[in-house]
Order: C-alpha cells, then sequence, then structure tokens
C-alpha cells in the first residue's frame, strides 16, 4: 500500500485519440518531503510524517524549525501522516513524488467536504415540506419535538433539527488515475473528489480488492500534438525552402553555362569568318569584343 499528499486543483476533460473523453479531477502532487519516521518500538505504529509545500522560516516558530533541521528540509506547510508499506522504506530527508501511482492504478482519495454552513432540517435531512398554502403556519420548521409522554422533559438525541452542516472527512473509494506525469508534477483522476478548489487532498492505494483491471485508452497530449504538428510543418517548409534554392541554383548554373557555350561558339563563328576573310585575299574585318 501506498499513498501521498496532493492538492485539489479543479476538474477538466482530456481526450484519447478515437474521441473518447474522460472527466478528470486535476490534483497537484509537490514532492513530500519525509520529515519523520514513526516506528512500533517508539510510537506503537509505523507510519511516514511528510511535509507538503515550503514556507518561509520567518513563518514557522523554534519547535517547527528543529523537527525541519533534524531532517535536513525545509520549513513546510503542511504536516501528515502516511502509512504504507511501499513507501516506508523511504528515508528521512528523501521526496515522495506522484511517480509512486501509475497511470491506471486504482485509488481512494480522502478529502474535506465543503459544508453548507448553518442549514434547515429541510434541506438537510430531505424531511417532507409543510402545506404551501398562505393561511399556513407550517412550512420548512422541524417538526414536532413531542416524545410520546417518554421523558417529555428533554429532546431524545438524534432528532433531525437544523444545524450546521459542516465539513466534514469524505472518502471515495475506486477512483482510476488517468495519467500521472512525474515532470510536470499532478496526477489526473477520473472523476470528482470531495473538497473545494486548492484544498489538500490524499491519494493512497484502494482498499477493496480489485478483481477487474479498468480499461483506459491513450490519452492524446495536445501541447505536445501541436508542437510536434509545427515541427513538422517547419521541416516540410525547409525542405521545400532547400529544394526551391537547389533548383534555383542549378537553373542558374545552366544558364551560366548556356551563356558560356553560346560566347564560345560566337567566338569560333568570328574565327571562322576571319580565316574565310584572309584566305579570300579579302581586308581582315575588324572583330569586336564580344561578338
Amino acid at each position: 500500500m501506498k499513498s501521498i499528499i496532493g492538492r485539489k486543483m479543479g476538474m477538466t476533460e482530456v481526450f484519447a485519440a478515437d474521441g473518447t473523453m474522460y472527466p478528470v479531477t486535476v490534483i497537484e502532487v509537490l514532492p513530500n518531503a519525509v520529515v519523520a519516521k514513526k516506528t512500533k518500538e517508539k510510537n506503537g505504529y509505523e507510519a511516514l510524517q511528510v511535509g507538503y509545500e515550503d514556507k518561509a522560516e520567518r513563518h514557522a516558530n523554534k519547535c517547527e524549525m528543529g523537527i525541519f533541521k533534524k531532517a535536513k528540509v525545509s520549513p513546510k506547510q503542511h504536516l501528515y501522516e502516511l502509512k504504507g508499506d511501499e513507501i516506508y522504506a523511504t528515508n528521512v530527508g528523501e521526496n515522495l513524488t506522484c511517480g509512486i501511482f501509475k497511470t491506471g492504478d486504482v485509488i481512494d482519495v480522502i478529502g474535506t467536504t465543503k459544508g453548507h454552513g448553518y442549514t434547515g432540517a429541510i434541506k438537510k435531512y430531505g424531511l417532507t415540506i409543510g402545506p404551501k398554502g398562505h393561511g399556513s403556519g407550517y412550512h420548512r420548521q422541524i417538526g414536532s419535538l413531542a416524545n410520546n409522554g417518554r421523558t417529555n422533559n428533554r429532546v431524545i438525541p438524534g432528532k433531525t433539527m437544523s444545524g450546521h452542516w459542516g465539513p466534514e472527512q469524505s472518502t471515495i473509494l475506486n477512483l482510476t488515475i488517468v495519467e500521472s506525469n512525474l515532470e510536470k508534477g499532478y496526477i489526473l483522476v477520473k472523476g470528482g473528489i470531495p473538497g473545494p478548489k486548492k484544498s489538500i487532498v490524499m491519494l493512497r492505494t484502494a482498499v477493496l480488492t480489485q478483481f477487474k483491471k479498468p480499461v483506459l485508452k491513450d490519452i492524446v497530449d495536445l501541447p505536445k500534438k501541436e508542437a510536434a504538428e509545427k515541427a513538422s510543418a517547419e521541416a516540410a517548409k525547409k525542405a521545400a525552402e532547400e529544394k526551391a534554392a537547389e533548383e534555383a541554383a542549378k537553373l542558374e548554373q545552366e544558364r551560366i553555362a548556356a551563356e558560356a557555350a553560346k560566347a564560345e561558339a560566337e567566338k569560333k563563328a568570328a574565327e571562322e569568318a576571319a580565316k574565310v576573310a584572309a584566305t579570300a585575299g579579302a581586308p581582315k574585318a575588324e572583330v569586336k569584343k564580344g561578338e
């Protein structure tokens, strides 16, 4: 089992080569620095204490700075404990990265829900509303508090009443990783996960046994594809320009050769004419240069 800390950045969609669309949640996974190791001998259990996101030293107190200096890591904003036999071999001072998860892995995501604040019983528990007529004095109240004669001096615990419908820890099971990008430091998880944007979440190996491996198609990396297409177009344009330049140079060489051949022919013709004139006894014709 393995786990890691990340930050939910929002949702988007990615496409496979055949057009299949996957709705995904983008999770930013910065390196998790191992700050301490919990052992059975000292703590009674095994776990890794990791720090997530750097913070300035002036924002850390002396106790925190002592922990970070002992681990030889920079001060961290958040500290969490991660369990997992596959990651427990990581030493203090080393980092856990999103590379521990691969595309196609099935994971559980633990986060804190958004919360609804102070909420009425109708919305909070789905109770039935009262009559909607204007004369009715009962619309969205909590209902009777009577206890049928049993200790009517108090409200029996468990009564559904209005109150704070607050943020709670929630775990979504069996989510599939669509892409794990170690270079850019993010993980794409198919579907939604609990919590608002920029909230901290924990990713762990699925606790339920998986009898069927999820089938995912190769995702198209649009920036990479566009860059490849641009490079291919530029290469084709460059090759066409080089070919045109070669053809122009070849034509120029052919033109120069033709002019040289023409000049040679004219020279020979002039020499033949001079020889004929000399043989006939006629005065030698003056041959102008270039004729």
